[in-house]
């Protein structure tokens, strides 16, 4: 977790919509969509790496990753017109959960005191993120023990109309499901050229169906997060194991039974990672159970604490990038 968990903590219920004081039950938003739900460090990080650090507040500090963000939302709301939006956030960047299984999971992005590995400079700037987002009333979103692709699937699942996704981490493709009118909005090459990810999408891009990224992934791995997935398998023969059988499930009993068609010479590879495949999907695929209150996500207009966010603008600097996020935001 970043250095500002307190703060966020602080936060996590906090947002024009969301009602700390309820019962924590799965997150149901209110009226049609399309609901816009942000995976909010995906972009920030994107923001920071994205943005010359030369952008500064007035002391020096470098506010790059905050506005950064602020234009990433400016943009994707003027481009995407949705009706609702949550910031989606990480209250624990690598879960109890998840570790328990997979002990190497994120253990090489870990400090010794267990939180996450991340630039100082960016560090610094998201307590300022979640204030700016709070005193302009963005809905923001997290659970204690899950990360933020937890909260994205479990607003996903209870969503009453259609969802967009913003995020440039493969992981939600596995939730794209176009009979619920859910999708990706993949920010990997940035916003100039997003990519609209539906099942299709999905199909083409791996050889699989559309719904079966989840499965994929856990045979392929995930260097990045600390997967390993099958030693000896890589995308192609994971996809022809997809293909083939469907899910890990059918994988394992296959193996069980004895059945054929294993693409060549993946056989012994699977079998000797039998433990993996039994504890790894629940590591890879996103919850849809996260405990989150209540959460309406309208768009603010006017922003829900002027004041505060007239001084955060003061201190930081935070200048066009903010008027534009609250304009937009506004629908002026």
């Amino acid at each position: 977790m970043l250095a500002a968990e307190a703060r966020m903590r602080v936060l996590i219920a906090y947002g024009r919509g969301m009602s700390a004081g309820k019962p924590a039950s799965p997150g149901k938003m209110a009226g049609v969509g399309p609901l816009m739900l942000l995976d909010t460090a995906s972009l920030y990080f994107r923001a920071f790496y994205g943005v010359p650090e030369t952008l500064t507040a007035p002391d020096g500090t470098p506010v790059n990753a905050i506005r950064g963000l602020l234009d990433m939302i400016a943009r994707l709301v003027r481009a995407r017109r949705p009706g609702r939006l949550v910031a989606c956030l990480d209250a624990d960047w690598r879960p109890a959960f998840r570790v328990e299984a997979i002990p190497s999971y994120k253990a090489h992005r870990a400090r010794p005191d267990g939180s996450e590995e991340v630039p100082p400079a960016l560090t610094a700037q998201v307590p300022v993120i979640q204030e700016v987002l709070a005193a302009m009333g963005v809905a923001m979103a997290g659970a204690p023990g899950y990360e933020a692709d937890d909260v994205i699937g479990t607003l996903a699942a209870h969503a009453d109309g259609p969802v967009e996704i913003v995020t440039g981490d493969r992981d939600l493709f596995q939730l794209v499901d176009d009979a619920r009118q859910v999708s990706v909005i993949y920010t990997v090459r940035g916003l100039a050229r997003i990519e609209v990810v539906d099942e299709a999408s999905v199909s083409e891009r791996y050889n699989i169906p559309g719904r079966a990224y989840a499965d994929f992934a856990v045979l392929r791995g995930d260097p990045s997060d600390g997967l390993p997935g099958v030693p000896g398998v890589g995308d192609k023969t994971a996809a022809a194991l997809i293909r083939t059988f469907g899910t890990i499930d059918a994988i394992t009993t296959a193996l069980d039974m004895g059945h054929g068609g294993f693409p060549t010479g993946s056989r012994p590879k699977v079998a000797a990672a039998r433990d993996y495949l039994a504890v790894a999907l629940p590591v890879v695929r996103v919850a849809t159970d996260a405990p989150l209150p209540p959460i309406d996500g309208r768009l603010p207009a006017p922003p829900a604490d002027p004041g505060r966010l007239d001084e955060l603008d003061a201190r930081w600097d935070l200048g066009s990038s903010l008027r534009r996020a609250c304009t937009t935001l506004a629908g002026l």
